[in-house]
């Protein structure tokens, strides 16, 4: 057997002294944790469902394949070689990428702001469904008490339960509107849990990864046997992965499954880097690599059939309720006996009655109840859970234990997603030592929380869910497209290929193949040119808008559309570019430390001589 060759010496491997996992476990629930967050919840399901249904999953595997897990063994197998965080690695490999890393935990620091805000909402649905009937199940009564609310009557109540009575959003961006008390309640609760579990880094979150990487796929599979037996899963899951090549065809579905694939992976925020530097130097890691993307990507999948099983039991009880009244309308008319006219005879009752009397019929304004109309209302991100999921569960028996299972569900998964993003922070400052050693790690991590706390209240705001999606749509898509290329370009093109090939043989025991290098050396890198090309042409089509929660608007309970104001677009473009001058302003300040020391040791020779 060929001796594997040691890899050349580093600045500083941190050694002994650098914290260990306790076991492989819990190094891989750490990474699952961290990958699998709300969004295989809430966006892969809806993006496979308006992309062609079975036939997304076709981009989708491709990018996984060419992109994501060569990425994300990159990341895994640099931080365990380099044992640092994302700032010292890529300082190590070559100070004038230290913006990268820098950029990174920006990014990550950001994001961490208006994701644990998601988690403030979830806790208040979880707070709230511990109560029978669930409070967005009723509309309330108006002041005189006399009937019920307006805006509740013209909307729904699962509508008004989200928009008015959780966020109670203003009707323009513009109007900031006050704090909501309640929110900030649970924000403060949020980062309080936050900070209890990663207070000592890895020693505490190793602890917690147990439950809240593990409990999600527990109440998953609970939901997913529920739902397969309810009325209408089939109907879900056959909407949902009937294959649609046609769809193939348009750039929008293949560059929407490879940023999914990125940004479900989380590469380039630093995290999975920091996560891996805790790693024995001789682990797998390309095993790890292949193992976490594929868990991360099957559980996409997982949490699609559930999902949508429970969503097609809401479009089937909606679509009968939809005939319920049609048929009531019909019979009040017509003078039928009750219930004369079932839902399967109700297609057939009406043809014939259009035929012969259709003067009377168009009277009736009867509802449009077509199946395929419910199975359309589909949505992602919050809409997903606090709208459409929400409402799901109220036509379950037992909707309160349902309810209370959901939410538990996406806390426990938003929480070990933030558990990364907060190690994405803290291991690149602690190995910076930006506080003296006689400072407890726990100072710096209260420190930290305390902070996000502070700055993440403008999200309690009344118009914070309209920032908070300002923030979502611009902070981390442009920002991590280029920091991922920096990342492939800086370990092999910098630190070199074959070098880094003689780190994962001596770590592994085995050279990287053939697919490894094509893909790491030519693929990715142009991959992601690519993607960088096409977001760019993509934004520049796109008018920068948003959908205001308006009850004066006419076609109220329809959102208004509305453009942003200028101020608002110069801060989407801050937000877009601003980790990105991390990259050019490090080198440019390397660049100028080296000229200045060069211009010193010229003068001291010439001093000299």
């Amino acid at each position: 057997m060929a001796c594997v060759p040691e890899p050349d010496p580093l600045e500083d491997s941190s050694g002994d002294e650098r914290p260990k996992w306790d076991n492989k476990l819990q190094y891989i629930l750490s990474c699952v944790g961290f990958a699998v967050g709300l969004g295989n919840i809430w966006r892969f399901p809806y993006l496979c469902q308006s992309h062609g249904g079975g036939a997304f999953l076709i981009p989708y595997f491709i990018a996984l394949a060419l992109e994501g897990i060569p990425l994300f063994h990159i990341e895994l197998a640099i931080g365990q070689r380099l044992r640092k965080g994302s700032i010292g690695v890529w300082t190590t490999i070559s100070p004038y990428l230290g913006g990268v890393g820098l950029g990174g935990v920006t990014v990550s620091f950001i994001i961490g702001l208006y994701y644990n805000t998601v988690l403030t909402w979830v806790l208040w649905y979880l707070l709230n469904s511990f109560q029978h009937p669930l409070p967005w199940s009723t509309c309330p009564l108006n002041r005189n008490r006399t009937g019920f609310v307006e805006e509740c009557q013209g909307s729904s109540p699962v509508n008004y339960f989200w928009y008015r009575q959780t966020l109670n959003i203003t009707a323009d961006m513009d109007h900031s509107g006050s704090v909501q008390w309640q929110l900030l309640v649970c924000l403060a609760t949020c980062w309080a849990v936050l900070y209890l579990c990663v207070i000592r880094g890895i020693e505490s979150t190793g602890k917690a990864i147990y439950f809240t990487a593990l409990f999600p796929y527990l109440v998953l599979t609970i939901f997913l046997i529920r739902g397969l037996t309810l009325p209408g899963a089939a109907q879900g899951l056959t909407y949902l992965f009937t294959p649609n090549m046609q769809t193939l065809q348009s750039p929008r579905v293949w560059l929407d499954a490879a940023t999914q694939i990125f940004f479900s992976l989380s590469l380039a925020f630093g995290g999975h880097i920091a996560l891996a530097s805790y790693n024995p130097p001789r682990n797998n890691c390309k095993k790890d690599a292949v193992t976490v993307a594929l868990i991360n990507s099957m559980t996409s999948l997982y949490a699609s059939i559930a999902v949508f099983s429970v969503l097609g039991f809401n479009a089937a009880t909606d679509h009968g309720r939809c005939l319920d009244r049609n048929i009531l309308s019909l019979t009040n008319e017509f003078d039928f006996p009750d219930q004369s006219i079932s839902r399967d005879d109700y297609v057939a009752v009406l043809t014939h009655l259009n035929d012969t009397q259709p003067e009377r019929v168009a009277r009736l304004h009867l509802e449009s109840c077509h199946l395929q109309d419910f199975l359309d209302k589909s949505a992602s991100g919050t809409g997903l859970a606090f709208i459409i999921f929400a409402e799901a569960i109220l036509h379950m028996p037992g909707a309160p234990v349902w309810a209370v299972l959901f939410f538990v569900m996406l806390f426990t998964l938003g929480l070990s997603s933030m558990f990364g993003y907060m190690e994405s922070i803290i291991t690149p400052l602690l190995d910076m030592k930006v506080l003296p050693e006689w400072v407890p790690k726990e100072v710096l991590t209260g420190g930290i929380c305390l902070v996000c706390f502070l700055l993440s209240t403008c999200f309690t705001l009344q118009s914070g869910s309209y920032w908070l999606e300002v923030f979502d749509n611009h902070v981390a898509s442009l920002n991590l497209i280029i920091f991922a290329f920096f990342e492939v370009v800086g370990v092999i093109y910098v630190y070199g290929l074959e070098r880094f090939c003689d780190d994962i043989a001596w770590m592994t025991g085995k050279q990287p193949g053939f697919y490894w290098r094509v893909t790491w050396k030519v693929i990715s890198p142009l991959l992601l040119l690519t993607i960088f090309v096409a977001y760019i042409i993509f934004l520049a089509w796109t008018t920068l808008s948003y959908k205001a929660w308006n009850p004066q608007y006419k076609q109220f309970p329809l959102r208004e559309e509305k453009s942003y104001p200028g101020w608002v677009k110069a801060v989407c473009g801050l937000l877009s570019f601003l980790p990105l001058l991390w990259i050019p302003g490090v080198a440019l300040v390397q660049l100028l430390a080296w000229r200045r020391r060069k211009q010193e040791n010229t003068w001291q020779d010439m001093h000299l001589t």
